[in-house]
């Protein structure tokens, strides 16, 4: 069977799987199933089929996966905020469609990811900018500075950031990557390159370092800092690279605790939330609870406990930071599961991409993608749960944020471009083989 043929009959599932849990809900808020739900879950539904087409039109090869799995993430999240907040899921919906439409415009503009090499210095030092930019004017909300505002939007930069520097790194690193696996002198006995290539783990250590002091996040630099580890270690295959970055993220992490009093406060929270029960740990223990009256099935979507009876959400921010919990408690324990397999599908159709990739460059650019984007749903996850600090990034794709399903949509259309190159190498089609070489 062809992928688009595949991508389109899983698109229909998961069209057919948003329509039913949009149906639900509305169902359980108003009492009735109206016209108008139908319609707008079959709109959600017209988007993705529209993007379809635009792969089917210009990556006719690309993976037949990846472009469903967004749809059913995506379904569920704003089925999830429209549960919370129907005014948030109005506007997380414009933001979708922002995000298609740049899904659309890097397809038809980048089309071949190699293209992106050339302007690998560029790219990165908007990515560095843009991180730059935040630090000097972006806005504290809840003691994380990761927002800037323009026309009464915010915007978060460090979403834009991290593809821009992946695409650097991706480049930079399959340039140097001989250099970078030769050593030619010893630190603490640690056999290390030159110091002109071993710079750049110095640089990455301190912009995040930069990242927990000045923008008080320590979900971002971790991930900053994770997936530069992990595009080393997959340039080089040296193990001493992931001992010494995670050695010296550690050590800022440490630095950071002693001097950043909000992630001081995460980490006690993590430690011990019971003992900030009415205070700054009701929140993460509230998500406990949540998601354990959930049970093993859920009550079912529209019907669990998330709103007090004033209509306020049970968990302060369950839009945003803690969605995971709300799909949790409607879903149960095998819906959740469900959906962190949905999350390992992506990664592992990413690394896949990545391990297929004719070249260098595509290798580590889709291997970044995927880590960045496992690692970022890790994080979420592994906060709301506790099973590490609570951090503010956002789950891709389910969250309510704009800056995060728009950056989401581009690392999709990337991770595709990737996919359908690769294929072309390696099929022998001849006339994709030359629609290539013109974009070159």
């Amino acid at each position: 069977m062809k992928p688009r043929t595949v991508e389109l009959l899983f698109l229909v599932l998961a069209g057919a799987a948003a329509t039913m849990a949009y149906v639900s809900v509305y169902a359980g808020r108003y009492g009735e199933v109206s016209r108008a739900s139908i319609v707008y879950a079959l709109f959600f539904v017209g988007v993705f089929v529209v993007l379809h087409f635009v792969v089917r039109w210009l990556l006719p090869l690309a993976d037949p996966y990846l472009l469903p799995v967004t749809a059913l993430l995506c379904a569920l999240g704003l089925t999830a905020i429209y549960r919370l907040e129907p005014r948030l899921a109005q506007l997380q919906g414009r933001w979708l469609l922002v995000g298609a439409a740049l899904f659309i415009l890097t397809v038809v503009v980048v089309r071949d990811p190699l293209r992106l090499d050339r302007y690998r210095y560029v790219i990165g030092a908007v990515g560095l900018g843009l991180l730059v930019l935040t630090i000097v004017a972006g806005t504290e909300v809840r003691g994380a500075r990761l927002w800037i505002r323009l026309f009464g939007m915010s915007i978060q930069p460090s979403e834009f950031a991290k593809l821009a520097i992946v695409v650097f790194l991706a480049g930079y690193l399959d340039d140097k990557k001989v250099m970078l696996s030769v050593p030619t002198r010893r630190l603490l006995g640690v056999p290390v390159p030159a110091t002109k290539y071993f710079g750049p783990l110095l640089i990455m250590w301190v912009l995040s370092l930069v990242m927990l002091v000045f923008m008080k996040d320590f979900g971002m630099s971790l991930l900053f800092m994770a997936v530069f580890v992990a595009l080393l270690y997959m340039a080089t295959t040296r193990i001493v690279y992931v001992v010494l970055g995670a050695g010296l993220f550690a050590a800022a992490a440490a630095f950071a605790l002693s001097v950043v009093p909000h992630v001081r406060d995460r980490f006690d929270i993590w430690i011990d939330p019971w003992r900030y029960a009415e205070t700054t740990g009701y929140q993460l223990l509230q998500s406990l609870f949540t998601m354990a009256d959930g049970g093993v099935v859920g009550a079912g979507f529209g019907r669990g406990y998330l709103l007090y009876a004033a209509g306020d959400p049970v968990v302060p921010d369950m839009a945003t930071d803690f969605i995971f919990t709300a799909l949790a408690n409607e879903m149960g324990l095998l819906g959740a599961v469900a959906v962190i397999l949905c999350y390992l599908l992506f990664v592992w159709r990413g690394f896949r991409i990545a391990v297929w990739a004719p070249d260098g460059f595509s290798k580590l650019l889709a291997g970044g993608l995927a880590t960045a984007f496992g690692l970022q749903t890790f994080i979420i996850i592994g906060g709301v749960t506790r099973l590490i600090p609570l951090t503010g990034v956002t789950l891709p794709f389910m969250s309510y944020g704009g800056s995060s399903i728009v950056a989401n949509f581009i690392l999709v259309a990337l991770l595709l471009m990737v996919s359908h190159r690769t294929a072309v190498v390696h099929s022998g089609d001849e006339v994709q083989r030359r629609r290539l070489a013109e974009l070159r």
